[in-house]
C-alpha cells in the first residue's frame, strides 16, 4: 500500500513520528488539509481537535512501511509506529486512494493550513476556532475527495 520510493523532482515534504523511527515523505503537497472534530480522531490525537493532510497513495512514502495496523471503526484502518506507537496514517473506505497523515508529523507543518472542518457537529462547545472555513457535519466527503 505505501510507496517505497519517490518519483518526482519536486522537493518532498518530510516528517517523522514522535521517536523518529518512522519517517514520512510526500512528493507533492496534500490534496486537502482538514480539521476533524469526531470523537475517534479526538481520542486518537489526544487533542480537542485533530488536523490531517490527505495524500494520494502514490505520492506518500513511509519508512519503514507500517505493519502495525488497527481497525476500531469499521471501514477505517490506522497505522502506527511500531516503536513509539504514534499514529502515522489512516485510510478510509469511503475516501479511496487517499492516505491521511496527522499534520503535526510534518516538518513543514506551518505550510499545511487546514481549509475545512469535518464532523463540525462534534466540535467541543468550549473550543473557539475563529475562521471562515466551511464546517461540515459528517465527513465532508466531497470536499475531501476534491469533488466540490
Amino acid at each position: 500500500m505505501f510507496s517505497t520510493s519517490q518519483h518526482s523532482d519536486a522537493p518532498p515534504l518530510t516528517g517523522r513520528c514522535y521517536c523518529s523511527h518512522t519517517r514520512l515523505s510526500a512528493s507533492r503537497k496534500p490534496d486537502v488539509v482538514s480539521y476533524c472534530h469526531c470523537n475517534s480522531c479526538r481520542r486518537l490525537s489526544g487533542a480537542p481537535v485533530a488536523a490531517f493532510a490527505a495524500f494520494a497513495e502514490t505520492t506518500l512514502t513511509i519508512t519503514p512501511a507500517p505493519t502495525r495496523a488497527n481497525t476500531v471503526t469499521e471501514g477505517v484502518t490506522r497505522w502506527f509506529c511500531p516503536s513509539c506507537g504514534a499514529a502515522v496514517a489512516a485510510a478510509y473506505d469511503y475516501l479511496p486512494d487517499q492516505i491521511y497523515v496527522p499534520v503535526g508529523l510534518w516538518d513543514q507543518v506551518e505550510s499545511l493550513e487546514p481549509t475545512t472542518h469535518s464532523h463540525a457537529n462534534y466540535a467541543l462547545s468550549w473550543l473557539h476556532q475563529k475562521d471562515d472555513m466551511p464546517r461540515h457535519t459528517g465527513s465532508a466527503r466531497t470536499t475531501l475527495l476534491g469533488d466540490d
